[in-house]
């Protein structure tokens, strides 16, 4: 029999709440834009589809970043879902904003630095910022989608890894 452990989200079981989210499994992406700094990255895995039509999605960073003004006041960003090759672009960008180095990238048109290589990037226009507790939710108009084949980076309970396919 399984031990189910149920709680009131409170600071006192912050631990405890981040170990329930974790148990959902997400893709990881890297959201990236041009500041006056040059170039910033972050690594972000609340990612979502918000609309087909318009072509609408979100993202949500936290607050006590030290990048968040820089993505809060983008006029454009790009979202770029990780492969499971890029784990090391996933932890680079988890703990500096400019670890652009080494990487095979460009400016877009709108200023906006476009990460190669990855599962699919999505360049965005800025379409609101939302409050959200210690987060944002910021919403981007997707302008252009790129996407290629190959088998995603994940996030699961705390771990970076890849996806097992079955039968």
């Amino acid at each position: 029999m399984q031990h189910h452990h149920s709680f009131t989200p409170s600071p006192e079981n912050s631990r405890a709440y981040r170990d329930a989210l974790g148990r959902f499994g997400t893709g990881v992406t890297v959201v990236t834009t041009g500041s006056a700094a040059g170039p910033v990255g972050i690594t972000a895995n609340s990612f979502a589809s918000v609309s087909m039509e318009p072509a609408l999605v979100l993202w949500s960073p936290a607050k006590s970043s030290r990048r968040f003004t820089h993505f809060a006041n983008a006029r454009h960003f790009a979202i770029h879902v990780l492969s499971h090759e890029q784990d090391a672009i996933c932890h680079g960008f988890a703990r500096a904003q400019d670890s652009f180095d080494g990487l095979d990238w460009s400016i877009g048109t709108a200023g906006t630095p476009l990460i190669e290589g990855c599962l699919a990037r999505f360049e965005c226009r800025m379409s609101a910022i939302h409050d959200a507790g210690d987060h944002a939710i910021v919403v981007g108009a997707v302008e252009r989608a790129t996407m290629t084949d190959g088998a995603p980076l994940l996030f699961y309970k705390g771990r970076i890894g890849g996806f097992a396919h079955r039968g």
